[in-house]
């Protein structure tokens, strides 16, 4: 079975997300647990925690359908120790801040070099990032999301998650996220038939679908191997209708969270029904 939601807003409170999710259809949903945008985020209380739960277990929302992202500040590879301190600091405090929730997952951009360090040793540095969070919290998965490579993000092939993958410890709490968008910019040619066939096969050898965790679907304003992040519509961008109906009818995508993040919220409904309308269920 599918879950197709979206990343919905939590103004007003995190247990505003799972009635925003139930009102436009979703089945999964993503959320920010705080402000993605400070280094310093208030805490949730008892109160709006469990008023979360209750919201979740009201609309059938279980911790395996919900992937809340962290904050945009935090870099696990930053060659820059300060700035490296300071973003296992707020990563644990995130991941914590899913323990509070009743969540299990937390999914992240993985780092950047920012040209400082060669590539192998930054991969190595967010897998050691990655197990000092794991051994300060407990039953939260760091869930990787696949990036478009752009200026000197890393996570932009499978060779680079696998590498990441291999350095954690407890592989039992890591897993993937792929969104559609940055893969298919970052040289994935999944739009065409052979192309999509190739790239899973290439995610199955190198990573593995037992890491497959959730997914980010994601039409593509810019053209394959642009190395561009930016998000379209589905379906009107280069990845096309066809491509989102081959993934819904393709089963080894189901039974996780398949999330929106397209641009214009007001059409999120439309498109969740229009991609169910695809599926197999």
């Amino acid at each position: 079975m599918k879950y197709i939601g979206a990343h919905v807003s939590t103004a007003n409170g995190v247990s505003e997300a799972p009635l925003r999710a139930a009102e436009i259809g979703a089945k999964s949903f993503a959320l920010f647990t705080g402000n993605p945008s400070r280094w310093k985020v208030k805490p949730i209380s008892d109160k709006e925690a469990e008023a979360f739960k209750a919201n979740c277990a009201a609309n059938g929302y279980d911790a395996s359908v919900i992937l809340p992202h962290d904050s945009f500040l935090i870099n696990l590879g930053s060659p820059d120790a300060e700035k490296l301190a300071k973003s296992r600091e707020l990563f644990i405090d995130e991941m914590k801040r899913c323990e509070r929730l009743g969540l299990t997952m937390l999914n992240f951009h993985p780092g950047s070099h920012l040209n400082q360090m060669p590539i192998d040793e930054c991969l190595d540095l967010i897998a050691e990032s990655i197990n000092i969070a794991l051994n300060e919290t407990n039953g939260v998965k760091a869930v990787i999301e696949s990036t478009a490579g752009q200026g000197s993000n890393l996570g932009h092939t499978f060779e680079q998650i696998a590498r990441i993958i291999d350095h954690v410890d407890d592989k039992s709490r890591v897993g993937v996220c792929v969104d559609t968008c940055h893969s298919f910019t970052a040289g994935y040619d999944m739009a065409t038939v052979e192309g999509y066939n190739r790239t899973w096969d290439d995610f199955e050898r190198i990573i593995g679908f037992k890491y497959l965790n959730g997914m980010h679907l994601n039409d593509s304003k810019r053209e394959h191997g642009s190395h561009i992040d930016r998000h379209e519509q589905i379906g009107d961008g280069y990845l096309g209708k066809e491509f989102f109906t081959r993934l819904m009818q393709d089963s080894r995508f189901d039974n996780i969270p398949l999330i929106l993040e397209t641009p214009d919220d007001s059409k999120w409904a439309d498109e969740i029904a229009w991609l169910y309308s695809q599926t197999n269920d």
